[in-house]
């Protein structure tokens, strides 16, 4: 006779029961209180419905949702003096359009940011707002005015909510390789750049990850002028994490809508160049779901202080790409039981054994955020796999991952 503490009854329990301390540990762990969001107002979706209706050379303007290939043939079709006229004139649909050419993004994302700036300018002074929202619209203000840097190149921004914002660092058009950052939750317009726990944003992650690509020896990699190899790196925050505690942050809702936006970001890079995905936290659940559905270019997927991948094993998320895996010893993560059921969990550890990842050292990093710290092995490590010097990785437990140098020569 089957025991009662062994019957499936007494492990669903169980698992409810695990799952439950998931969202207590997670309350007390540095998962910061939801913010209200702002109101039904969408500037993005205005913008599209205005593209939709309008027309260039007396026809058409084609879908904005159509197909990278298909609109980067558009663009291509048209001279220089016509693209940056739909630019002006429909900043926040092209600067977040896939397909559109880079450095027009780049354009159209500086004139919606200026009016964003204006907006944000007048909620300030709008007396019907309570105290604490404008001074919302103040920190707003600013992050946008830091966004309009001349130096910065925004590849995507959204107002609307909590704001999305993606950045490149480097040249996108010229870069041999690229990698992206996914970062994880809370992330918005506000928290994607800190001037206090700057590599713990996506901002500083990126441009810290950029930094240590460059100071990269790689012989094999076309370099640029200052010798340095060709990298770009791109801080993807354009998606809606979870915000805060709540079940958005234990399911795979955010993710799935994430991992749509990141395959079509992957798809839409200019030229051939392969792609390594560096998914931190919850963002390693979105590259987890985005997987089976990311093209062959992508090469590398790495995630640091992951809850999971919705994967039971890495084979089991049905893509090519090589998957890494790091989490330092003073991660709160770690001690969230990994596991899944009706929806809720994100499934094995990937850096156990039986999840099958190359668990990868990450020396140095202090707690959940610290892996894209200066000086920390777990951010050598990234940069190495970002420039294709899997010979200089550093694997957990052992002096080096020569180990992997058959499977990864050729990459």
């Amino acid at each position: 006779m089957t025991s009662f503490d062994s019957s499936p009854q007494f492990n669903v329990w169980r698992t409810l029961l695990a799952l439950a301390i998931v969202l207590v540990m997670l309350a007390t762990s540095g998962w910061t209180a939801a913010r209200r969001q702002q109101g039904d107002t969408n500037p993005l979706q205005r913008a599209l419905n205005s593209w939709s209706d309008g027309r260039i050379r007396g026809k058409a303007l084609p879908e904005a949702d159509a197909p990278s290939t298909e609109l980067a043939g558009f663009f291509a079709s048209l001279t220089r003096a016509q693209r940056f006229d739909l630019a002006e004139r429909y900043p926040l649909a092209v600067g977040n359009m896939n397909g559109a050419p880079p450095k027009l993004r780049y354009r159209a994302n500086r004139l919606a940011l200026e009016k964003a700036v204006g907006v944000e300018r007048e909620r300030t002074r709008d007396h019907r707002l309570s105290a604490e929202g404008r001074q919302e619209a103040d920190r707003r203000m600013h992050r946008f005015l830091s966004l309009l840097h001349p130096k910065r190149h925004v590849l995507a921004f959204d107002p609307t909510g909590r704001g999305r914002v993606a950045e490149v660092f480097g040249d996108l058009d010229r870069a041999a390789r690229v990698s992206v950052v996914v970062p994880g939750v809370d992330t918005d317009v506000l928290t994607y750049e800190r001037t206090y726990g700057a590599f713990s944003a996506p901002a500083g992650m990126a441009k810290s990850l950029y930094k240590a690509e460059r100071a990269q020896h790689v012989s094999s990699l076309p370099r640029s002028a200052s010798g340095a190899p060709r990298v770009a790196v791109i801080a993807w925050a354009d998606y809606t994490s979870p915000a805060g505690i709540g079940v958005d942050a234990v399911t795979a809702k955010r993710a799935e809508d994430g991992a749509v936006r990141l395959s079509g970001l992957v798809r839409s890079l200019p030229g051939k160049k392969s792609v390594a995905l560096y998914c931190h936290s919850y963002g390693s659940v979105v590259c987890g779901v985005s997987a089976r559905d990311l093209p062959s270019r992508v090469t590398d997927i790495a995630v640091a202080g992951s809850p999971g991948m919705r994967a039971a094993t890495a084979a089991h998320l049905g893509t090519e790409a090589r998957i890494w895996a790091m989490r330092g010893e003073d991660d709160w993560i770690g001690e969230i039981p990994h596991l899944e059921l009706a929806g809720v969990g994100h499934g094995t550890d990937p850096v156990s054994e039986e999840f099958g990842a190359r668990v990868l050292s990450s020396r140095g990093a202090a707690g959940h955020a610290g892996y894209f710290e200066p000086g920390t092995e777990s951010l050598d490590n990234f940069a190495r796999i970002g420039v294709g010097a899997y010979q200089k990785l550093r694997c957990a437990g052992t002096d080096s991952c020569y180990h992997h140098a058959e499977d990864v020569a050729s990459a």
